[in-house]
């Protein structure tokens, strides 16, 4: 089998009917694929000997057969001759046979597409395991009488509206009622659903009226409206989510024949029941949290903050040059995890981009640390890093150490400059440079007997936090220089949920 190179099909030899019925059909599969329980592929013929899926709905409720998407997929006439077999043969009857995928047999039945001019335009193969085909022969016989005329339905391309409908889940429940109300089908979780509302008779025979809930007005909607209908409703403290599906009959017309708007064969409604409750509790439940975590976060950055100029003060006070230096660098630490803070509570994810961090860091640095009487100017380059917030926050210290360092030692006679942060994504690592063109290191220059405070906290945070590696070298070039590199590898999800650090071996 082969795979076209875009995938999509190609639709300049058909009408426009032909068109909008496809076009129908497509919107109309994945709904048709979860009520059916199986995988649902729609080939097109391409050329004499050739056709290509044009589109594949793989079931929610219940695993799919194909692991991979199978849309734009080429089969030849060896390949798949029941398939390519289905476009030619007429009159054609409804029937399961075997086929196989990957080797396993499974059941296939493959029903033609019949356009405008009651030719053949494409053909749907209905695939499913053995086993989910034996357990629908078991259902009800009016519910697989039902099925089967959706199914029809759907390739007429009278099903409108499906488009808006969520997935179907394999926990759902459905209930199958024909176009006078009467209630022809009751699956077992849609009747264990009803009795959490109180209904504990039978309730196969009855009209849906008798349900005091909004099953009869969404039936009449859809019947009404011809066209698929969804709703979210609260009864006796329960919300549920109901979808209707009208479908049609063409009695004993040829499977070909679409009905008309005045011919109009209303055949029923399938509707499908789930119990959301638990599901929007626990939704809100984290809305809730997340909101008290943002807030929390929020407040943090302004304690912060609060701290940070209690030591400017401190700082414009203190008679000492020494002291007032090493306060205004306590502030920038304290600033620098602010920043990640501030980013925290503005959203709602646990991973923050560190390039956004890195730039706001910049700001501030040129802001409250440059000497403004030299043009040093501060960049970022690199694409966007997406760390957890302890690699973050780990990260904005290094960053400002790293560039404070290179402020302060790297210029001290020279009167401009530049100093650039450069981000890399490598996977499953992260690298990040700060490289100036200043002063180099002197020679034998070892940064747990000569650097500076800053360096030496560099390097704990990067070897015990990040668990990676630093390195300090002269540039080399024209210019001088140094270059300042720290690698990491980046945090993991644990089975737990939380965030495991991978160092290196």
């Amino acid at each position: 089998m082969a795979r076209e190179d875009n995938g999509v099909w190609d639709a300049r030899d058909l009408g426009v009917e032909d068109e909008a019925q496809l076009r129908d059909i497509v919107a109309a599969l994945p709904s048709l694929a979860d009520l059916s329980r199986a995988d649902l592929l729609l080939y097109r013929m391409q050329g004499e000997s050739r056709a290509v899926v044009m589109m594949h709905a793989a079931p929610n409720s219940l695993s799919p057969l194909y692991p991979e998407p199978q849309a734009g997929v080429v089969v030849t006439a060896t390949e798949r001759p029941d398939v390519l077999k289905a476009f030619r043969s007429r009159p054609w009857r409804r029937r399961v046979r075997t086929a196989h995928v990957k080797g396993a047999p499974i059941a296939r039945e493959l029903l033609p597409v019949y356009g405008q001019w009651r030719h053949v335009i494409a053909v749907l193969a209905i695939d499913t395991s053995w086993l989910a085909h034996e357990r629908q022969l078991r259902r009800s016989p009016a519910f697989r009488r039902a099925l089967h005329r959706l199914q029809e339905t759907a390739l007429r391309g009278e099903i409108k509206g499906a488009e808006s409908l969520t997935p179907f889940g394999e926990h759902d429940g459905i209930l199958l009622v024909d176009p006078e109300g009467r209630i022809r089908y009751v699956s077992g979780i849609a009747a264990n659903l009803y009795r959490r509302l109180g209904y504990l008779e039978k309730l196969t025979g009855q009209h849906i009226s008798t349900l005091e809930t909004h099953d009869e007005a969404l039936v009449k909607a859809a019947l009404r409206e011809g066209r698929c209908l969804e709703e979210q409703a609260t009864e006796h403290d329960l919300t549920w989510v109901r979808k209707a599906i009208p479908f049609r009959w063409r009695g004993h017309l040829p499977l070909f024949v679409r009905l008309q708007p005045g011919n109009s064969r209303e055949a029923g409604v399938i509707v499908t029941l789930h119990d959301a409750t638990e599901a929007l509790r626990r939704e809100q439940e984290l809305k809730i949290k997340s909101a008290m975590i943002q807030e929390i976060h929020h407040r943090v950055k302004n304690n912060l903050q609060t701290i940070a100029s209690l030591l400017r003060m401190q700082a414009r006070r203190a008679g000492d040059p020494h002291v007032s230096h090493a306060l205004a660098e306590s502030v920038n630490r304290i600033l620098s995890v602010a920043v990640v803070h501030e980013f925290l509570s503005q959203n709602e994810t646990a991973v923050i981009n560190i390039r956004d961090v890195g730039q706001r860091i910049l700001s501030q640095t040129e802001a409250g640390v440059a000497d403004p009487a030299k043009h040093i100017t501060l960049n970022l380059r690199g694409t966007n890093v997406l760390l957890p917030t302890q690699q973050a926050t780990v990260c904005a210290l290094v960053i400002n150490e790293l560039v404070q360092n290179a402020l302060e030692h790297g210029y001290e006679g020279r009167a401009e400059g530049q100093v650039t942060v450069s981000l890399t994504d490598e996977g499953s690592h992260v690298t990040l440079t700060v490289q100036d063109d200043g002063e180099g290191l002197p020679a034998g220059f070892s940064v747990a007997t000569d650097g500076s405070l800053g360096l030496r906290i560099v390097q704990t945070l990067v070897e015990s936090d990040l668990k990676g590696r630093f390195s300090l070298e002269n540039v080399g070039t024209e210019r001088g220089g140094v270059r300042a590199t720290v690698t990491f590898p980046k945090s993991t999800v644990g089975g737990d949920g939380r965030w495991n650090e991978q160092g290196y071996s």
